[in-house]
């Protein structure tokens, strides 16, 4: 049986809401990918170009700082990764969880929340920045109210 680690970021409750749910649904670790200076309701006013996600955003290589490396990356066979889609792709502090660790021989597969944006091509990204000794999935978008019973079932196809 392999060992499940569900990470996620999360910036207003509803990507934790159902990171919390998939861990449930598939016996895994939970971890929050926590920024090192937390987020504030005007750093995440999209409508702002000057706002602090919509500068990260823009640079596809910045790296905001995460608060610690404590995820037992290590210890898993496979890293389901969730966050709430920012710009049609992951925010770059998944990025920069994706670069602290070694993935080398795991399984991520990404999850999003999203009001309306698909997942798109994330696990492309996702890819590139792991690099080739690690099987990266498609995953998928959930709504907010996804059931453990939907997500029990998606994993039962996808793992």
């Amino acid at each position: 049986m392999s060992k499940k680690l569900v990470a996620y970021f999360s910036a207003s409750g509803i990507t934790k809401a159902l990171a919390e749910r998939l861990a449930e649904a598939v016996g895994g670790d939970l971890y929050e990918i926590k920024p090192k200076t937390p987020y504030t309701n005007d750093d995440l006013n999209w409508l702002n170009k000057q706002s602090r996600s919509s500068v990260e955003m823009a640079d596809k290589s910045c790296r905001p700082e995460i608060a610690d490396n404590n995820a037992d990356v290590a210890g898993s066979d496979i890293v389901f990764i969730g966050f709430p889609v920012w710009w049609y792709r992951e925010p770059s502090i998944v990025d920069t969880f994706l670069e602290a660790y070694d993935f080398s021989g795991k399984t991520i597969i990404p999850f999003c929340t999203s009001g309306s944006s698909d997942i798109g091509d994330t696990y492309i990204r996702i890819k590139e920045i792991v690099g080739e000794n690690v099987k990266v999935l498609s995953g998928r978008r959930f709504s907010a109210n996804a059931t453990i019973a939907q997500l029990k079932d998606w994993t039962k196809r996808v793992v």
